[in-house]
């Protein structure tokens, strides 16, 4: 019975072991699931190479799953949008946004329109969709949701459900262009690299949805670390990680995102989503 238990325990302490050396991450599902996992799975390999620990992509199926695996250690590492970014870091102290795109210093939300409505691009904002149907992005997305809600309760000075005919969550970018596209919905807030994107696949008809508006730029995407890396992975493992991420130079890899480049980042940059966040009423005080 003694040498049965001992051996329990030893298989325990393994299995312990093994999984402290597995360094997962996941990624908000702002896309088609099928491209998410195939950009991650490059991703893994990349950092398995140049952290020499196993490194493995666990899907999740919204944003705010991905915001509690953080939160539960079932994850270690995520590529987060800013608000999910935000929120991750409030509910795991210490934890640190180590890296951004180049791009994520400027990003923006196009607010795009079906051909039915007439309407055109412009500078100013389209006060002509009110009374309209509106679609966001998923309910947790920076560049669907926070941001262009900010811009609409700005400039009509009321909530979307008091403005829009009717307003949907469609859960994630690429959703939400097809939506617009169709008619379902007459006009939406979309992720401008996710608008590129698709268009360069040859995704988007432009003659039955077109860009109407486009949002001031603010800060967005970020590679976010739990404060326990170090602890579970090592002395200066969180350091290792932020170089390995900004100096990925593989084309193939940065073109996933797509992004030119990462640079370092941390947590003060994100103190404005917060702040709207907080004011647009999705994170409390």
């Amino acid at each position: 019975m003694k040498k049965l238990i001992a051996g329990c325990l030893v298989m325990l302490l393994f299995s312990a072991w093994a999984q402290a050396q597995t360094l997962r991450f996941t990624a908000i599902p702002d896309q088609n699931t099928a491209r998410l996992e195939q950009r991650f799975g490059k991703v893994a390999q990349y950092l398995a190479n140049r952290l020499k620990v196993d490194v493995k992509y666990i899907p999740v199926k919204s944003y705010s799953a991905s915001v509690n695996a953080f939160k539960n250690d079932q994850v270690q590492l995520a590529w987060f949008g800013g608000l999910s970014g935000v929120q991750a870091r409030r509910a795991v102290p210490g934890s640190q946004a180590i890296a951004q795109g180049e791009e994520d210093q400027y990003f923006e939300t196009y607010f795009i329109a079906h051909a039915s409505t007439g309407f055109q691009p412009s500078d100013e904002f389209p006060k002509s969709i009110a009374g309209k149907t509106f679609t966001f992005g998923s309910k947790g997305s920076t560049s669907g949701r926070l941001m262009p809600e900010y811009f609409i309760r700005q400039h009509f000075q009321k909530a979307p459900k008091s403005i829009f005919k009717r307003v949907g969550f469609s859960g994630d970018h690429s959703k939400t262009i097809a939506l617009v596209q169709s008619g379902s919905y007459q006009v939406g807030a979309v992720n401008f690299k996710v608008w590129k994107h698709e268009l360069k696949e040859g995704k988007i008809d432009t003659s039955q949805v077109q860009i109407i508006w486009k949002t001031p730029t603010y800060v967005d995407y970020n590679w976010t670390v739990r404060g326990d890396a170090d602890k579970k992975f090592g002395q200066g493992f969180t350091s290792k990680l932020q170089d390995a991420l900004i100096t990925m130079h593989d084309k193939t890899l940065l073109d996933s995102f797509p992004r030119k480049q990462f640079i370092k980042a941390d947590n003060s940059m994100y103190a404005t989503i917060l702040e709207t966040a907080i004011e647009v009423g999705i994170i409390e005080k």
